[in-house]
């Protein structure tokens, strides 16, 4: 929960500092001319860039990127898919995030996790099997670039902003961000990329894997604080805020996330009532005959899937999934740690991190059309077949590592 506070925060202070704006103007007055593909290949960096926060990204990206898209004629929806794929996808892929800290927090007590450092390092190793995770990763950089020709509802829409420069369709309702406007830089400051942008990422990035490999326990929540300590003094160092504003961001920052934190609380909840039914123990009583490794990483997946996909959240799913799934596994392993542990915690992250990803009902899958500014019907509708090939590839993929794990 505090993780989320200093995300909202640190997006607070993002915003404060004109980073957003300065970004923007320096990727549209390049020497270079832009390309449709420069440009979408851009948005897809960018958003893998700001791998730490699955709500700031598709806002910053789509901020940035759309007026820079518009001019080259790409379709919003486009904007959006890829605004989408760079957020909770990055996020399953990187260990070291709100994401993983809250998975390692609910497998400990399951099987041989007894503490969160033997959970994150357990999070750490389901890395490697992060299928979809990766497969949309790079499904996006390759549709960007053109490698991939669009397909379906989406082809026709870049076919339409391609011919008429319509970049959404006629009658539709486009999604703009309302709360952004409340938060606005200093006039007269210029904005450092390298001060206010680069090097608060490097500092998480820099402490957590510094600090996971010097000490085996990766300071996630330290990191962060670090990052929006740092970003306070440069902000009064700059004088693109004083000490009254900073508190206000604070405060504004945190109100952004409050519902992130509802989630967080009530996955929890979910996560007790679960385990004090005996679910997990009923649900091997009744597939023990048949389960097999094979079937229990594809049922995983497939099951997570469907649950994140109705419900919209990707946490709420891991609650539900992971005291089910995982003692199903460590009953395979006799109770110790192995590969099979790890890919069904990758399972159950990339099946959960399908729905958070494509649903009409996640909150991401509504910040990406709120930062592209893209009908959000539409959003869901062009996104969703290419969303629905990864997870098919994702399947075989679970498929395959059942039959070497079995």
């Amino acid at each position: 929960m505090l993780i989320e506070i200093f995300v909202g925060t640190m997006v607070a202070f993002f915003m404060k500092s004109g980073s957003m704006q300065t970004l923007a103007a320096k990727l549209s007055n390049g020497k270079r001319q832009m390309t449709r593909r420069m440009a979408q290949f851009l948005s897809t960096l960018l958003g893998i860039f700001i791998f730490f926060s699955d709500y700031f990204s598709p806002l910053f990206t789509g901020n940035v990127m759309r007026g820079i898209t518009d001019k080259v004629k790409v379709s919003r929806e486009k904007l959006a898919y890829i605004c989408d794929c760079t957020s909770a996808p990055m996020c399953i892929c990187v260990p070291f995030d709100a994401w993983g800290v809250y998975v390692a927090g609910l497998v400990v007590g399951i099987g041989s996790i007894a503490s969160a450092e033997i959970g994150t390092n357990a999070v750490v190793h389901a890395t490697v099997y992060q299928f979809y995770g990766y497969f949309t990763i790079l499904f996006c950089l390759l549709i960007s670039l053109g490698v991939i020709p669009d397909f379906g509802p989406m082809k026709k829409a870049e076919k339409r902003a391609f011919e008429t420069g319509e970049v959404y369709a006629k009658g539709s309702n486009p999604m703009l961000s309302g709360e952004l406007d409340t938060i606005q830089p200093k006039e007269g400051v210029k904005c450092n990329l390298f001060i206010h942008f680069i090097v608060p990422a490097l500092i998480i990035i820099s402490w957590t894997l510094g600090t996971y490999f010097i000490k085996g326990s990766a300071k996630t929540l330290e990191a962060f604080v670090l990052a929006v300590l740092y970003q306070a003094i440069m902000l009064l160092v700059f004088r693109m805020a004083n000490l009254r504003e900073i508190m206000s961001l604070l405060v504004t920052g945190t109100k952004s996330v409050l519902g992130a934190i509802l989630i967080l609380g009530a996955a929890y909840c979910i996560n007790s009532i679960s385990k004090t039914l005996g679910t997990a123990n009923y649900i091997i009583s009744i597939t023990e005959n048949w389960m097999t490794p094979v079937t229990l990483l594809a049922m995983t997946f497939l099951s997570c899937s469907f649950i994140s996909f109705f419900t919209g959240t990707s946490w709420g799913t891991y609650a539900i999934m992971i005291p089910i799934c995982l003692p199903l596994a460590f009953n395979y392993t006799g109770g110790a740690l192995s590969p099979l542990i790890y890919a069904t915690i990758a399972a159950v992250m990339g099946g959960g991190c399908f729905g958070d990803h494509c649903s009409p009902l996640s909150d991401t899958t509504i910040l990406s059309s709120t930062g592209s500014g893209s009908d959000h019907i539409d959003h869901t509708r062009t996104q969703l077949p290419y969303a629905l090939t990864v997870c098919g590839v994702s399947l075989v993929a679970y498929v395959i590592v059942g039959f070497c794990l079995s």
